[in-house]
């Protein structure tokens, strides 16, 4: 994840009490002897390569290691909580209420750092630590002035050193809302030498998907190598264009004009689609409103214009929807 653009410190110099009691917190614990709620074990990893696409040899097999961008994964307790030690400690929700109290209400994740110090394998049973590690002077961004809070949890495969993993979040007071906005253009996709033939393809009003020139492996995103077989040549078949919600979240902060059909800056949905190819897309649905995008809802690739300069795919609600 990258972190808001535009961040600025508040004026150098200037008197903050609050930032030396937030920093009194640095060096604490956020969570000690946590436990992991799982061991490392196989089904996960092939739910998270299934969600990402990701066909590595790597993660399949007698032999198979997790994904190393899963080191979070195993220390997180769900969403009921888990009662063996995943909970943050009493220093870090002291922190939060002190920002809570002054104002800082908001909250935001804004970045993360991995470090991996060796393979975790099904079977290891994980321990970590947290701790506070930092907390920046007041910031003025976009979203509001507030405090980026670093915290670094080391993490154990059965008692060895893993690796760590460095959490930021920016915990802000929301700025106040223009009373007039003018409507604000499309983020302008990155176009380099790896994907440049699928924005070729969408002028055409093409979807196109790269195909392994070794093992006809179809992939989507666009790479440079194949995952399946690491072959580096490949050609394009053009999508049908039929396809299903696979998955969808809603968007409902920061509201963002752009994105919102009603023009109004509301909420909005975006999809992971799955192509009849069997690779799968972010897009956004068209022809419904947004509650009512669901899990196995067909739709129809179209391309839609969304100002003189920008042409995107997007995907069209089915019969049925």
């Amino acid at each position: 994840m990258s972190g808001p653009e535009g961040a600025q410190e508040v004026r150098a110099g200037a008197p903050d009490p609050l930032h030396d009691r937030l920093t009194s917190y640095a060096g604490r614990p956020a969570a000690t002897a946590g436990t992991g709620k799982d061991p490392v074990n196989a089904p996960m990893i092939r739910h998270w390569c299934e969600a990402m696409g990701d066909t590595s040899p790597a993660y399949q097999g007698p032999d198979a290691v997790a994904p190393p961008t899963m080191l979070q994964a195993w220390t997180m307790g769900g969403l009921t909580g888990h009662p063996h030690g995943t909970g943050r400690s009493a220093a870090y929700d002291e922190l939060l209420g002190l920002l809570d109290g002054a104002g800082y209400t908001a909250v935001v994740a804004t970045d993360c750092e991995q470090e991996y110090l060796r393979p975790l394998r099904p079977g290891d049973l994980i321990t970590f630590d947290a701790v506070i590690e930092s907390v920046s002077r007041r910031k003025t961004t976009k979203l509001g002035t507030g405090y980026f809070v670093t915290t670094r949890m080391d993490v154990r495969a059965d008692g060895e050193p893993a690796g760590t993993h460095r959490f930021r979040i920016l915990k802000y007071r929301p700025g106040r809302r223009p009373t007039q906005r003018k409507a604000p253009l499309r983020p302008r996709p990155v176009i380099n030498r790896d994907n440049a033939g699928f924005w070729a393809g969408v002028a055409e009003h093409r979807l196109l998907i790269q195909r392994c020139s070794d093992c006809a492996t179809l992939r989507f995103p666009w790479l440079p190598g194949c995952n399946a077989c690491a072959g580096q040549e490949w050609d394009t078949v053009e999508a049908s264009g039929e396809g299903t919600v696979f998955s969808h979240v809603v968007m409902h902060h920061p509201s963002f004009l752009a994105f919102d059909p009603s023009g109004e800056g509301g909420p909005y949905a975006v999809a992971l689609i799955e192509l009849a190819e069997d690779v799968r897309i972010v897009g956004n649905v068209v022809g419904v409103p947004y509650d009512k995008v669901r899990v196995g809802l067909p739709v129809r690739l179209e391309f839609l214009r969304t100002d003189p300069d920008l042409e995107l795919p997007v995907f069209r609600a089915g019969e049925g929807g």
